[in-house]
């Protein structure tokens, strides 16, 4: 169902109460070392602000454990934001109470305000009822633009819906418009390629996606589980032995099913996962004992991107190797490329891959990058996200 958004309600001079996605790395010196969060959240911000709503912008940022750390304060993500924004954002050091309440009054219309880290308060993350209703007394509508953690039962992610007319930000309504129409109504051949190191994190997604998919691509850590339910040795490898059984479960669903399961079949290898490695290139049946499979070999990657040149849509969660090292980035990264190059209607799930994506420098060239990792895959799983169930239906 559809989901109300900013602009089937009217926001002027009203107090808008944003939940937003600004958990940001931090570089050394404590100043946002990636904005690409803030960069998404702009458009509804934008709207807002054009439309002289009195805007007031809740976040989470870190981990802080539900008490004031000092790392994790959001007066650096204010002043990149006011920088992006090209306008005036006041922060305040408090979410809720009388120092909240003023800052909130003292805005005029198309003023923005960022509050601080929602999860300074052990309640946000309990989602208690009391704490919602004092983070809905700050607003008149209130709007979640924040994907990223809709897939969490939060009192600013779920909670304050309770008590105030909830909509979708445009952020949040491309998201799940671009995560819908792949699990609904995808163009075919409709190709999934997933990696990442464990299969137990993705079982759900595989077995949600192969009642979908053309084709099924795995990589990463988790295929040598899959290539051990095979029969294949896989050395010192990353492997799951107490998912072998269900992994091989899976291949043979899929075989049921008619979809085209495609595993590796040549790895790099290496003695350790290190940046300094010697690795080289075997064929999967030949990785030497006290060796480690840590990304797709290049005939590997050859099969794939022939899969994803003939697809129509294509949906990429979970890197293909170590990525972060330079000798087993080289899958990931053909992967992303072929992605880019595709005529097909593409979508990244967020985390990792999008991290890929940018390194491959193809961001550009992707359909739909999620801005939520953990979010995208609950909502891959065919799972109902918290933060989007509580929003108002169209």
């Amino acid at each position: 169902m559809p989901k109300k958004t900013v602009k089937d309600i009217d926001v002027a001079g009203k107090r808008v109460l944003v939940r937003v996605d600004f958990n940001v790395p931090l570089d050394r010196e404590g100043k946002v070392a990636d904005d690409t969060r803030i960069v998404a959240a702009l458009p509804t911000i934008k709207y807002l602000v054009d439309e002289k709503a009195r805007v007031i912008l809740m976040s989470h940022l870190g981990r802080p454990k539900g008490k004031v750390d000092e790392r994790y304060r959001m007066a650096p993500v204010a002043e990149r934001l006011k920088q992006l924004l090209d306008a005036p954002v006041r922060y305040v050091d408090d979410c809720t109470g009388e120092k909240a309440q003023r800052a909130v009054e003292a805005l005029a219309g198309g003023e923005v305000l960022l509050l601080e880290n929602v999860r300074f308060y052990p309640e946000e993350e309990k989602n208690e009822e009391k704490f919602a209703r004092r983070l809905a007394e700050l607003g008149d509508i209130y709007v979640n633009d924040a994907f990223g953690a809709a897939h969490r039962a939060h009192a600013s992610t779920e909670g304050v819906a309770e008590f105030l007319p909830a909509v979708a930000g445009f952020l949040m309504e491309k998201e799940i418009s671009m995560l819908s129409r792949v699990l609904t109504a995808p163009a075919k051949p409709f190709v999934a390629i997933i990696g990442g190191a464990k299969v137990s994190d993705k079982i759900a997604v595989i077995d949600n996606l192969l009642q979908k998919v053309d084709a099924l691509l795995i990589g990463g850590g988790m295929a040598n589980t899959f290539l051990k339910a095979e029969g294949i040795e896989v050395g010192k490898s990353l492997l799951e032995a107490d998912k072998v059984d269900m992994a091989g479960g899976l291949v043979q669903k899929a075989r049921a099913r008619g979809v085209e399961l495609l595993l590796p079949v040549d790895v790099v290898v290496a003695p350790a996962a290190s940046p300094d490695a010697q690795s080289k290139v075997v064929p999967v049946g030949e990785i030497p004992e006290e060796f480690m499979a840590l990304d797709i070999g290049p005939q590997t990657v050859q099969n794939f991107a022939a899969r994803i040149k003939d697809a129509a849509t294509v949906v990429w969660n979970g890197p293909m190797g170590v990525f972060e090292m330079e000798p087993f980035a080289g899958g990931t990264v053909a992967v992303a490329r072929a992605l880019a190059e595709s005529n097909a209607v593409t979508v990244i799930g967020g985390g990792d891959s999008a991290a890929a994506v940018k390194k491959a420098g193809v961001a550009d060239k992707i359909t739909h990058i999620s801005t939520g990792g953990g979010a995208s895959l609950e909502f891959l799983e065919g799972k109902e996200l918290p933060g989007v169930a509580a929003l108002q239906d169209k």
